[in-house]
């Protein structure tokens, strides 16, 4: 099992930035894949970015691409997300996962850490 803990969320104006972080102990070997996912207020939780630990491969979903970047640290075991040009709609709860090698989904998770984007 892989441990995951966020931080850098916190409260900025539309059009501001903030990077988060996502450190990962434990079997991190293991892992194949991290990612940032996000839930807001009433909404069902959604991706936002993947990136793979080896090759470096990341994926973005459409309503971030351009504004957010995802990046890796493998000597620090760690992932960041870099958010620029944040908008109202970006807030929510925003949690990192991992996936094994092997295994089809995410299965470690964090507890998330609130971003808001004020008007």
């Amino acid at each position: 099992q892989v441990q995951l803990a966020e931080s850098g969320g916190g409260l900025v104006q539309a059009g501001g930035s903030l990077r988060l972080s996502c450190a990962a102990s434990g079997r991190t070997f293991t892992s194949e894949r991290m990612a940032w996912f996000r839930q807001a207020p009433g909404k069902e939780r959604e991706f936002v970015a993947s990136i793979d630990w080896s090759g470096g491969r990341s994926y973005y979903a459409d309503p971030v691409k351009g504004r957010f970047t995802i990046s890796r640290d493998n000597a620090k075991n760690t992932i960041y997300l870099q958010m620029t040009s944040l908008k109202p709609e970006d807030t929510a709860v925003y949690s990192c996962a991992a996936q094994t090698t092997g295994v089809l989904h995410y299965d470690s998770w964090g507890q998330g850490t609130q971003v808001t984007v004020s008007s």
